[in-house]
């Protein structure tokens, strides 16, 4: 079981996590909590969790402030950015202050869910879209020519999968895939699974990455 700590200063947003985090049979909050402040305290004098949860916006000391503290003092403790914040210059400052991963609250059930998973295994994890943020960047200034054909044959990758990593690189959950291209569920996770590994990514973020580092996604 992955204990978890939440910070957030809004009462109804830390019940509503809390629900949505302890409805997976791997995650427990241990303790929900309105400020940073009271989170250090906490830390203190109890049992230290696998994995803090913290906001960035919350009154005296914000999030990225309570990161750089936390993995001064616990740097076995993972620590997590969840915020309504979607900036890239955040997600910089919190990675830089030593955070293992930035979630979007805006994102859906199964991608915050896994992301959650992810940094508690010792990944670093961004939400998919902050991460699109970025590599759109990226291939803005370094444009690359490629043969996407030679690529699908390269990696094994048929018409039908570079389909679904469209759709998944746009947002589209499995089950909105397989109904736009009427598919079961089950086929297009096993789609998902099957990109992943022929691709030799670890997760739906850096699968996304590579479609668009490989030009095959625009």
């Amino acid at each position: 079981m992955i204990e978890i700590l939440l910070i957030d200063d809004h009462h109804l947003v830390r019940e509503g996590l809390c629900l949505l985090l302890d409805s997976h049979p791997r995650l427990s909050i241990v303790t929900e909590l309105g400020s940073a402040e009271k989170a250090l305290e906490y830390l203190e004098e109890n049992k230290k969790p696998e994995l803090i949860l913290t906001d960035i916006v919350m009154d005296r000391m914000d999030g990225i402030s309570f990161v750089r503290i936390v993995k001064k003092i616990y740097p076995e403790i993972k620590v997590a950015i969840l915020s309504m914040i979607e900036d890239k210059a955040k997600v910089t400052e919190a990675f830089v202050a030593g955070a293992d991963g930035y979630l979007s609250k805006g994102t859906d059930y199964d991608e915050l869910l896994f992301g959650v998973l992810q940094i508690a295994k010792g990944h670093k994890y961004v939400t998919a879209s902050l991460s699109l943020r970025f590599l759109e960047d990226y291939l803005d200034h370094c444009p690359v020519t490629v043969d996407p054909a030679e690529l699908l044959q390269r990696y094994d990758i048929s018409e039908r999968e570079l389909e679904v990593l469209k759709m998944i690189s746009e947002g589209y959950t499995n089950a909105e895939i397989a109904n736009k291209v009427f598919l079961s569920k089950r086929t297009v996770e096993g789609h998902r699974q099957h990109l992943m590994e022929k691709t030799n990514t670890r997760n739906t973020a850096d699968l996304v990455r590579f479609g668009f580092q490989k030009k095959l996604l625009q």
